[in-house]
């Protein structure tokens, strides 16, 4: 019998793994066996240790994307799921930078599954700031079959209103969320049962791994909160996202970076780990580190 998978997309920071979060939150009420692979572009997976510990059963496939470099593990992955989980359904969180039609090319070839449907988070605040829609965010549009119009609350009712205008006139099918923290009262059991046929067109994709790099940093010590939110709003412009977790001297927090909007929660884990991901960003590795150390407390 064939396993549903549920992708999940969006762009870099839009809230994939809050909307996991809340399918954890709610596994009581889904009533489902639900096993998750997770695809980070970056050598350490940040994304993965904030789902560990919820009782569900992970797989992490980092340093490249499920739609081109990791197409093997990608199967491998799933194969030993079915086998030592066997699990009811399979959500996959692709990359930021991932398209979906191209996973789904890959899905075509792996016999053990069948694709129930694609879910994509669009960021409401990005949207506006950067009205230009590439075409990775256009693919992830195109091929949802729910979208989650999320951090609404960053927007005014107006711009709300033009985002709708603009997502429908890419896909008029999708069924429309609005939400913040991928939250709106939402019954999560209705994203499982639909197993939505897709004709995907063959073409030329590209590698994202030859476009994006990443930069992972681990300082030990308790950073200067104003001095890092300097360092934050003055980083490259290359550099799109950055998420991780801080040590300040109040206490603890994930901290997540999307294009020059900084947002923090509370987070039991203590130490400065740090990814930043961006195009053409490797050559400022030694640079950030460097301006890291010299925003640490001495006591």
């Amino acid at each position: 019998m064939k396993i549903p998978i549920i992708i999940v997309s969006g762009y870099l920071g839009a809230g994939k793994t809050t909307f996991l979060r809340r399918i954890i939150e709610n596994l009581d009420k889904i009533r489902k066996k639900i096993a998750i692979i997770m695809n980070e572009f970056g050598e350490i997976a940040i994304d993965a240790q904030i789902i560990k510990g919820k009782a569900i059963d992970i797989i992490e496939l980092q340093g490249g994307c499920v739609c081109c470099s990791l197409t093997g593990e990608f199967e491998y992955a799933i194969k030993e799921l079915k086998q030592k989980v066997k699990p009811e359904y399979i959500i996959v969180e692709t990359t930021g930078i991932a398209e979906p039609d191209a996973l789904l090319l890959n899905l075509e070839n792996i016999e053990e599954v069948i694709l129930d449907n694609i879910i994509t988070i669009v960021d409401c605040d990005s949207m506006i700031r950067f009205p230009e829609i590439g075409y990775t965010g256009r693919v992830q549009v195109e091929m949802a079959d729910f979208i989650l119009l999320n951090k609404i609350d960053l927007v005014n009712n107006e711009d709300l209103k033009s985002i709708e205008k603009k997502i429908k006139s890419i896909n008029d099918r999708a069924i429309i969320f609005k939400t913040k923290f991928c939250n709106g009262n939402l019954d999560y059991s209705l994203f499982f049962g639909y197993f939505i046929e897709k004709e995907v067109k063959k073409r030329e994709f590209v590698h994202h791994d030859e476009i994006y790099d990443s930069i992972y940093l681990e300082i030990e010590g308790v950073l200067d909160r104003y001095k890092f939110e300097e360092l934050l709003g003055n980083l490259p412009r290359e550099i799109y996202r950055g998420k991780g977790f801080v040590t300040f001297p109040e206490g603890n927090y994930l901290v997540n970076f999307v294009a020059g909007r900084l947002n923090y929660e509370k987070y039991e884990q203590k130490g400065n780990k740090l990814l930043f991901v961006g195009v053409d960003i490797a050559k400022y590795k030694e640079e950030l580190y460097k301006k890291f150390k010299e925003i640490l407390i001495h006591e």
